[in-house]
């Protein structure tokens, strides 16, 4: 841990709104002067869609109720512009904000962004998923300066952890959340020069919808325990078993047993949930009914007493590329 007592106390603006920031908020809460906390507006959630602040703005409303904060629509209005660069601030951190920083608004400011993926590698708005989609063998933080182009700035400094393959993108999310304090302290104490990203080495992670909450068991058991954990826990991958909806919260790969039927998706141990993908095999760790709580496979089981042969039916429909 970086030792705050060595570093100077400066005077910043944190500008964030998702939960991914709040080790880091507190972190510098602790260690420094926060001038403001920019965060997104209240929006409307849950069933009864009440306005509700984003985790960020409820971290200062609950805790530190005497940082004060602000919830522009629009960040780069002049006058919501102007108020925030008079606070002459030694620098803003942003992360997980929700909008484009302007260039009158930034200029002539240290401004660094905490981005959850090591750059230029997962560009975009899901870099988490999408490396545990695609099986990085290493994730990490990037810490970089502000760009016109989306996640295109300078990189700073740079976090890497092996990646675990029971992680899901709720874990490794609070793996890399956990890990930006320490970075971001490191980058305001020693302020690097940075390097420049190479443009051909860039991956985009695109935002996921609820149409893409889907899985082929003809692909490979770790293909399809990729997908799981990497869309868990949004959209979430949801299956079909006995006509109800059945959503899939984690998996692991198994070695091949002997196939009762090469069917994709039928169980070949109904007891332990494993079923047939291309090639292998892949065990149901913990399910989600509909209208129920997430449990792990075998109390599943006991209550609903599945087959062997019995169809877990993902999507067919799909191309093998």
């Amino acid at each position: 841990m970086v030792n705050p007592l060595r570093s100077p106390r400066l005077k910043l603006v944190f500008l964030g709104s998702g939960a991914f920031g709040l080790p880091t908020l507190r972190a510098l809460i602790a260690n420094h002067d926060i001038a403001l906390v920019v965060s997104q507006p209240d929006r409307p959630a849950g069933r009864g869609s009440a306005l509700t602040p984003t985790p960020i703005a409820s971290e200062i409303q609950t805790n530190f109720p005497h940082i004060p904060i602000l919830k522009p629509e629009k960040i780069n209005l002049p006058e919501v512009r102007d108020s925030i660069r008079a606070l002459n601030a030694d620098a803003f951190v942003v992360i997980a904000f929700g909008q484009k920083l302007g260039r009158a608004l930034l200029d002539g400011v240290f401004a660094i962004n905490l981005h959850g993926s090591i750059l230029p590698r997962w560009r975009g708005a899901a870099p988490i998923n999408a490396a545990i989609l695609a099986g990085d063998p290493h994730v990490g933080n990037s810490v970089i300066t502000l760009a016109d182009k989306m996640d295109a700035g300078l990189v700073l400094a740079t976090s890497s952890h092996p990646l675990d393959p029971a992680w899901t993108t709720s874990d490794l999310h609070d793996v890399l959340s956990a890990d930006g304090p320490d970075l971001i302290e490191r980058v305001l104490r020693e302020r690097p020069a940075g390097v420049m990203q190479d443009e051909s080495l860039v991956t985009i992670a695109p935002k996921f919808t609820k149409s893409d909450g889907w899985i082929d068991f003809r692909h490979s058991a770790d293909e399809c325990r990729r997908r799981i954990h990497g869309l868990n826990p949004w959209p979430g991958v949801t299956v079909q078993f006995r006509g109800q909806p059945l959503k899939l919260h984690r998996a692991k790969s198994v070695e091949s047993i002997n196939q009762q039927t090469t069917s994709p998706g039928a169980l070949l141990d109904p007891a332990l949930g494993i079923v047939a993908c291309a090639n292998s095999a892949l065990q149901l760790l913990e399910v989600q009914p509909a209208n129920k709580r997430p449990m792990p496979w075998p109390d599943f089981a006991r209550g609903h007493k599945p087959q062997a042969g019995e169809l877990v039916q993902g999507r067919t429909e799909s191309p093998i590329p």
